[in-house]
């Protein structure tokens, strides 16, 4: 992952000193970008432990089309809410915040989000008031019509934007066929790079997986192309420990063969083999 690494140095030696939203503070680049060859093994950061069950839990959230944030702790845990009251993911404290600022049911059974990822995904509400299943729309053009370049699912729906909990920071995905191997870039507006964007890494190549699997193709390169990519000041010491660190190679993600529907995936059809990481390091999420 010497690609992430590259990031966290260009920022320390490139970047400027920029307030924000939280009131943290951040070193900022404008515009960069990374490639990853899927076939090559999974993007998987291993110069700290990634947490790849909350990964796979969230991407099966944004599948499902749930804006719930306890279905997404459901999913993560296995159990039923009643029995998870108390279970922390990673978008319970933007339910608790901007979601109970902006007045939505805020309770220990239901923490609406809004009309987040999954609902842009699977139910971007058009201006004749249907519903669009942008995800199921994306997948038929891959597998009809797969030299379109408009094989595009965007999260930033402007008219909804004030009704989310959190706009979206990963805004919107192209995909690209070629050569019988599935591409896809991804556009990410903002992004906290030490805590973020390992995690948006893994989710969006992990995407890109499961698409090219139901839609018979081999995967290509993940692209990973940013707007303000920044470093929380309160996060300098962990970024600095980390790049003190050497990588170990990428492991590889095993996915149940018999999927080809991309609604019919279960957190027990992933399997990571060969992941060899450095211990985990804490840091406070700026809310």
């Amino acid at each position: 992952m010497k690609q992430y690494l590259d990031l966290l140095e260009h920022i320390l030696e490139k970047g400027v000193k920029k307030e924000d939203r939280t009131g943290t503070g951040t070193i900022s680049v404008f515009g960069y970008q990374m490639r990853f060859n899927l076939s090559e093994g999974f993007p998987l950061v291993t110069t700290k432990k990634t947490h790849l069950k909350a990964i796979i839990s969230e991407l099966l959230w944004f599948i499902e089309g749930s804006t719930d944030e306890r279905r997404l702790a459901e999913i993560n845990f296995g159990e039923k809410r009643e029995n998870i009251i108390d279970k922390k993911t990673v978008w319970t404290a933007n339910a608790n915040a901007q979601g109970k600022a902006l007045g939505y049911i805020n309770t220990d059974t239901v923490k609406e989000l809004g009309p987040v990822y999954g609902a842009q995904w699977r139910s971007w509400m058009g201006t004749d008031g249907k519903a669009i299943d942008q995800l199921a729309d994306l997948i038929n053009q891959i597998k009809t019509n797969p030299d379109s370049r408009r094989m595009i699912l965007s999260a930033w729906n402007v008219g909804e934007i004030e009704k989310m909990a959190l706009p979206p920071c990963h805004t919107f995905f192209q995909f690209y066929v070629a050569e019988g191997k599935l591409s896809c870039q991804l556009y990410q507006r903002s992004a906290d790079v030490f805590l973020g964007v390992p995690f948006n890494i893994a989710s969006y190549a992990l995407l890109t997986m499961m698409i090219a699997q139901v839609c018979d193709l081999e995967v290509g390169d993940f692209v990973h192309t940013f707007g303000d990519a920044h470093i929380y000041s309160n996060h300098l010491e962990q970024v600095n420990l980390q790049l003190t660190r050497e990588a170990f190679s990428k492991p590889k993600m095993k996915i149940n063969s018999k999927i080809k529907d991309i609604n019919d995936f279960k957190m027990e059809d992933f399997e990571l083999v060969d992941y060899e990481c450095h211990e985990a390091i804490k840091a406070q999420m700026a809310v």
